[in-house]
């Protein structure tokens, strides 16, 4: 079956700031209250999108959350936002829906019973400040899939036992992307002593179940706690992968069947090659391996690994070896500095063509949109932003003005929160 392989890109929200609230993530830690650049975070996001665009992949494009999270006000009994404590402010401003990596698990029709795509929105639960965006992510994915050819589940429940961190905990492998491909789901550990796991076993079970995989194509991968306690908090922070090439680093995970080592091609990255701090402070797995239309295989990685000998080396490695052809270093550091890197922001779906034309047409990124979206950012969006700038009443008229001219320019309606 001929599919193909598309993205779908979070555009960083005009609220993006430091807040540091992730547990677990050292840059989202490291940079707590910092100075952010919401202007340049959007526009680099973007520009990434229009970077795997003009190399023939297709882009879709994920609206930010409104912010501040109206609702959870309403809901705690605060009047307006100078009541809010500084703790809460922080959460209910977050743009991290932009790591759309998080938004959801996705099975392409090749893997599941009934041939169709099925998908799981994340519930997100071990963070308050993403738990609040699983609602608002399903009826975005509603309006995006939208027809027959798409079964949309509801969140998992929201308890730590299914506690679902959507597609950063999940990878997909085939000879070629229509294929009936191999879904690995990979959870947490309780041995870690340090940060508590996020993704949990049963919650992939659930996902695999709901989305009717054939068990015997499916694996369930527990992740190494050494490497959760040095940083690791998802499993696209240390693996990735794309058709039938996998790459991950030998202390990403308890161990690999051999079975799935034998039928696709393994690549693993050693601790003499790639320390695994080192994995952690570059976002080296955190790029994205995709297909080209012409064929053979490209990665995008974070400007941070260019600049960083052992990993730059690790990928000159690759190409020397036939496994990429290239190796395209971009710019994401707005991004990276709060904990996410050029897989963070992105979601990827396998497509029939029927599939995609089922779909949302005005989230497909073009020239046209591009060059519209780039006004709309320099137009809504501030070039500096502190945690103190979050107490300004003019923050969320702003932010809620620019949501609107975005669902007029996109056609999706954002759902008021």
């Amino acid at each position: 079956m001929n599919a193909v392989e598309a993205n779908i890109d979070g555009l960083v929200g005009p609220t993006h700031n430091y807040a540091g609230l992730a547990f677990g993530n050292i840059a989202s830690e490291k940079h707590a209250l910092t100075i952010s650049n919401p202007k340049q975070a959007a526009l680099q996001g973007l520009q990434k999108m229009k970077f795997l665009h003009d190399l023939g992949i297709p882009q879709m494009v994920m609206p930010p959350q409104p912010r501040p999270h109206a609702k959870i006000i309403r809901q705690l009994g605060y009047k307006d936002i100078k009541h809010v404590p500084k703790e809460l402010l922080n959460q209910i401003y977050s743009a991290s829906s932009m790591w759309v990596a998080n938004a959801a698990t996705i099975s392409p029709s090749a893997d599941t019973a009934d041939g169709k795509v099925h998908i799981t929105p994340a519930n997100l639960v071990s963070k308050f400040h993403r738990g609040i965006e699983a609602s608002t992510t399903a009826y975005y994915l509603k309006q995006i899939f939208k027809g027959t050819h798409f079964v949309h589940h509801d969140p998992l429940p929201s308890y730590m036992q299914f506690g679902d961190e959507g597609a950063a905990n999940h990878m997909r492998l085939s000879k070629a992307h229509g294929d009936k491909g191999t879904e690995i789901f990979v959870y947490g550990s309780a041995a870690t002593k340090k940060y508590p796991p996020r993704q949990s076993l049963q919650a992939s079970q659930a996902i695999a179940y709901l989305h009717r995989l054939n068990p015997k194509s499916t694996v369930f991968l527990q992740q190494n706690p050494e490497a959760v306690d040095a940083g690791v908090f998802h499993n696209d922070v240390i693996a990735m992968s794309n058709e039938e090439l996998f790459i991950y680093h030998e202390l990403a995970y308890e161990s690999v069947p051999q079975q799935l080592r034998r039928k696709y091609k393994t690549i693993v990255i050693s601790e003499k090659e790639l320390l695994l701090k080192d994995v952690v402070s570059t976002y080296f797995f955190n790029s994205q391996l995709v297909t080209l239309p012409e064929g053979g295989q490209i990665i995008i990685a974070p400007k941070e690994c260019e600049k960083h000998a052992k990993a730059r080396k690790c990928f000159e490695g690759l190409i020397s070896k036939g496994i990429v052809k290239k190796v395209y270093y971009l710019d994401v550091h707005e991004s990276m500095k709060n904990g996410g890197g050029p897989a963070c922001l992105r979601l990827r779906v396998v497509l029939t063509e029927k599939e995609r034309k089922a779909i949302h047409p005005k989230v497909w990124l073009n020239d046209a949109l591009y060059n519209a979206l780039c006004r709309w950012i320099k137009k809504y969006y501030r070039d500096r932003m502190l945690a103190d700038d979050l107490r300004d009443p003019l923050l969320a008229e702003e932010s809620f003005a620019a949501l609107a001219e975005l669902s007029r320019l996109i056609g999706i309606s954002m759902e008021a929160s």
